[in-house]
């Protein structure tokens, strides 16, 4: 069975069985609000789930799909998730409210977790297309990312920096990474764009079905879209099928978010517990190998959460 679906499967079981036993007096429900399955942060929703769920006493965590970190937002203010995996700019504009994002209001309740792993723009052409520089996608068939995800607002600052808008294509669709790998297959799209860890499963099965373009995003264009939350980073040679060298591009941290009304204590063993067992969670997926605990506040776009700050002082990351 395919992990994607093994994993779908997995989540539905154990949300099953969840809501088919009795509530019971002191237990803790974790929901974890994660993104599509064919991304990275579903995944690693499930490994968090089934650890919280065997490390934190009276337990009940699931990971449950969602279109990823706006809508995540959006589900933590409305009381819907525990936690939730969402990208830095997203969060920063949910708690500022910013409307041009999708936020009409700030959401207030966020409360930051730790710093995860870096998301890195990965922007896939079909490699017949033609399309080698940011230039080149004028007049091309692209998928964003589903709409006002965290992976469409990306699209949204990297185009505009490059002096482009959706007005520019052929056609643009707002899919999920596995739709836009598909029809990227069936010829029917030139390009992908797609913010995720790197080796997303998505991109490594169309490298595995066409012969494809990693497009760079230079430093001058990162620079132009005027957000501390992108950096310049670089898509190694060989992280993906004929990808031959070094791929410049733009990356931005991802966050584990929760909200004001979770519990102090739960937030401290949700905290505690992603630490003692991280190495659990890097075996889930290789973006995990890059969280450490030393990053965990760095760039934190809202408040942290009490009770991830008890525990960050008693491991001695805040004085």
């Amino acid at each position: 069975m395919p992990i994607n679906k093994w994993l779908a499967a997995c989540a539905v079981a154990v949300t099953a069985a969840i809501a088919a036993a009795p509530a019971q007096a002191g237990t803790q429900f974790i929901n974890i609000l994660t993104g599509g399955q064919s991304g990275v942060y579903y995944p690693l929703g499930v490994a968090l789930s089934q650890i919280y769920n065997k490390h934190i006493p009276d337990a009940k965590s699931t990971a449950q799909v969602s279109k990823a970190s706006a809508e995540n937002m959006n589900l933590l203010q409305a009381g819907r998730g525990e936690l939730a995996f969402a990208l830095a700019d997203t969060v920063s504009d949910a708690y500022t409210g910013n409307a041009e994002a999708g936020f009409k209001a700030p959401l207030k309740n966020l409360r930051g977790m730790t710093a995860t792993y870096n998301n890195y723009i990965q922007i896939v052409a079909n490699g017949d297309s033609g399309i080698k520089t940011l230039a080149d996608l004028k007049g091309k068939r692209i998928s964003v990312g589903a709409a006002r995800s965290g992976t469409e607002l990306n699209a949204r600052a990297v185009l505009k920096a490059a002096g482009l808008s959706y007005g520019d294509f052929s056609k643009v669709e707002y899919l999920p990474f596995g739709e836009s790998v598909e029809l990227m297959k069936n010829r029917q799209l030139d390009v992908t764009l797609q913010s995720a860890g790197l080796g997303v499963s998505s991109i490594r099965d169309l490298a595995t079905s066409v012969k494809i373009v990693v497009v760079p995003i230079p430093a001058d264009v990162i620079a132009k879209i005027g957000n501390a939350a992108y950096q310049p980073a670089t898509i190694p040679a060989g992280t993906y099928e004929g990808q031959t060298e070094d791929t410049p591009t733009a990356a931005v941290p991802n966050f584990l978010v929760t909200a004001s009304t979770v519990p102090d204590d739960l937030v401290y063993q949700m905290t505690k517990v992603f630490y003692e067992q991280l190495d659990t969670l890097k075996s889930a997926h290789n973006a995990a190998k890059t969280i450490q605990r030393d990053n965990a506040l760095k760039g934190m776009p809202v408040p942290l959460h009490p009770g991830a700050e008890r525990y960050y002082k008693e491991v001695g990351l805040i004085k």
